[in-house]
C-alpha cells in the first residue's frame, strides 16, 4: 500500500514541480533506487540474512517518503528526486521478499510459493492508489499540497513495514536455508559476490532468459505506467478528477500485477517457465495496443493497463523461478539481487526515456516503442524453445 499509494501521484508530482520531460527521469530516479539498493541487500542477507535485509530497504524508503513531502512543499527540484530515489527502497524490497518465499521451498512448489507472495501485496497495492485523494484532502487541510499527501502516508506505512518485518520475521528464511545447505555451510561469502553471480547467470541459458525475461517485462511495464497519469492529466480535468481517474486506472494496473500471481505461479509449475514467459510477451503486446489507441478513455486505459499488469506479473513469477532453480544454492541471493539490478536499470531507463517520448511525440507512440522493446526477448525465446532447462542443481541427492 505504501509504494502504490506514492507511486500513483509520483509522476504527478514530479510534472507539477519539474515539468512534463523531466517527470519521466524523476520516476527513473526511483527505479534506480530500487535497483542499486539490491546490491547492499544482497549483502545483507549473505551476512544477516533476509529479515534485516528487508527491514533495512523499508527504512530507506521511509526516509525517501518523507524528503518527497518536503520537496513537493518546498517545490525543491533537487530534493525531489533524493527523495524518489531513497523511496526505490521499498521497490527494492518488494522484490526480494517474493525470494524469501523460495529460500525453503519444495523444488516442486517454486512458482507457486513465490507467486503467493506477490499476491500478497495485492490488497495494499490495490487499495493504495484509491486511498490517493483522501490522503491528499487529509494533509491540505494543514496547508500541505494535496498532492504530497500520498507520500506522507507512504512513510508512515514504510515505517510500520520495518517494525512487523523486525518482530515477527522469525525464523529468518534465509539463514535456515544457509544451515540447511552442505554447500552454502563449505564456502565462504568471497565467493559468492555479484561477480560470481553474473558468470553463473551467464553460463547457464534458464537463468539467463529469467533474467532478461524480467528486465523485459520491467521495462515495458514501468516505461508504459509511468506516463499514464500524465496522458490522463492531459485530458484537462480538475486535480481531484485527474487523481481519480488515476486511482482506478492504477488500481487495476496493479491488480494484474498482483491478484493472479498465484495463477501464474500455478501455470509456471504445472506448463512450464518458457509458456508462461511467452504468454506473458502477449500480454505486454496486447496492453501495448489497447493503451496506445484508448486516447482519453478512461475504460479502455484501464483495460491496457490491466493487461500490462498481468504481463508483468506473467514474466516476472516465470523469470523468477526459471533464475532461481538454476543457479547453485550459495549463489542464489547473489543472483537474485543481480536480476533485480538488472531489472530496475531497464526500468529506469525506460522511466527516464518515456517522458521525453511522450513530451516530443505523444502517449500512441510511447506505447508502439514499448511494444518494440519485446522484441530481443521474442528473439531468445524463438532460439531457446528446443534447449532443455538446465538440471535443478539444489534438486539433487547429495551423496
Amino acid at each position: 500500500m505504501g509504494s502504490a499509494i506514492g507511486a500513483s501521484v509520483g509522476a504527478l508530482l514530479a510534472a507539477d514541480i519539474a515539468g512534463v520531460g523531466p517527470s519521466g527521469a524523476a520516476q527513473s530516479a526511483n527505479v534506480i533506487g530500487a535497483a542499486l539498493f539490491a546490491v547492499p541487500a544482497t549483502a545483507i542477507v549473505h551476512r544477516h540474512g533476509r529479515r534485516p535485509s528487508l527491514a533495512a530497504a523499508y527504512f530507506v524508503a521511509t526516509i525517501g517518503a518523507l524528503i518527497v513531502f518536503a520537496a513537493a512543499i518546498w517545490r525543491s527540484v533537487p530534493l525531489l528526486f533524493l527523495g524518489f530515489f531513497l523511496f526505490g527502497g521499498a521497490s527494492a524490497a518488494g522484490y526480494q521478499a517474493r525470494y524469501a518465499a523460495v529460500d525453503l521451498a519444495p523444488a516442486a512448489l517454486r512458482g507457486r510459493h513465490l507467486s503467493l507472495i506477490v499476491w500478497g501485496m495485492t490488497l495494499g497495492a490495490v487499495a493504495g492508489p484509491s486511498l490517493a485523494a483522501a490522503a491528499g484532502t487529509a494533509v491540505a487541510r494543514y496547508g500541505a499540497p494535496t498532492i504530497a499527501g500520498p507520500f506522507f502516508f507512504s512513510a508512515l506505512l514504510f515505517g510500520l513495514a520495518t517494525l512487523l518485518l523486525l518482530l515477527l520475521l522469525r525464523p529468518d528464511p534465509a539463514v535456515v536455508a544457509r544451515a540447511m545447505s552442505a554447500d552454502a555451510a563449505a564456502k565462504e561469502p568471497a565467493g559468492t559476490g555479484m561477480g560470481a553471480a553474473l558468470r553463473a547467470v551467464a553460463a547457464r541459458a534458464s537463468a539467463r532468459l529469467g533474467v532478461i525475461a524480467m528486465a523485459t517485462g520491467h521495462l515495458v511495464m514501468v516505461g508504459v505506467m509511468a506516463m499514464t497519469p500524465v496522458h490522463i492529466r492531459s485530458a484537462g480535468h480538475d486535480a481531484a478528477h485527474t487523481l481519480r481517474i488515476v486511482g482506478v486506472v492504477l488500481s487495476l494496473h496493479i491488480a494484474g500485477m498482483f491478484a493472479f500471481a498465484p495463477v501464474m505461479g500455478w501455470l509456471t509449475d504445472r506448463l512450464g517457465r518458457r509458456p508462461v514467459v511467452m504468454a506473458g510477451i502477449g500480454l505486454l503486446l496486447g496492453a501495448c495496443a489497447v493503451a496506445g489507441t484508448a486516447g482519453h478513455g478512461s475504460v479502455r486505459l484501464a483495460i491496457g493497463m490491466m493487461l500490462l499488469g498481468l504481463g508483468w506479473s506473467a514474466t516476472m513469477v516465470a523469470g523468477s523461478t526459471m533464475l532461481t532453480e538454476s543457479v547453485p544454492a550459495e549463489l542464489k541471493a547473489s543472483a537474485q539481487g543481480l536480476s533485480d539490478l538488472t531489472m530496475g536499470l531497464a526500468g529506469a531507463l525506460a522511466g527516464a526515456i518515456s517522458g521525453l517520448v511522450v513530451e516530443g511525440w505523444g502517449y500512441p507512440r510511447l506505447t508502439l516503442l514499448a511494444a518494440l522493446a519485446t522484441a530481443p526477448l521474442v528473439v531468445l525465446l524463438w532460439a531457446s524453445v528446443k534447449v532443455p532447462d538446465e538440471v535443478n542443481i539444489s534438486a539433487l541427492p547429495r551423496a
